[in-house]
């Protein structure tokens, strides 16, 4: 099921209602600060629930070096670090 648009896996409970799921949900976000893609909610030992889950990729930006500079854009350099950006030699990715 799907639920605040994460893939949610109930397994072993056949009582969990929505509003625990978001419980969980909420709980879980909050601890990590970051949007989950999707949990898998199971039984565990002692009657405690078990919580697998997984975060949504995380953003990355380019980063460059440019004698010794690590930056994310170029936006703000003067034209003479332009054209030493410009000039370097672009390897591909094979």
């Amino acid at each position: 099921m799907v639920v605040n648009g994460i893939d949610v896996t109930v397994n072993g409970i056949n009582d969990m209602t929505e509003q625990e799921i978001m419980g969980y949900i909420d709980m879980l976000q909050e601890d990590t600060d970051e949007e989950l893609s999707s949990l898998c909610i199971s039984p565990a030992a002692n009657g405690e629930i078990n919580l697998d889950y997984e975060l949504q990729p995380a953003k990355f930006e380019r980063i460059r070096r440019i004698t010794g500079y690590l930056v994310g854009t170029i936006d703000r350099w003067n034209n003479a670090k332009r054209a030493e950006e410009h000039d370097r030699v672009k390897h591909g990715i094979n």
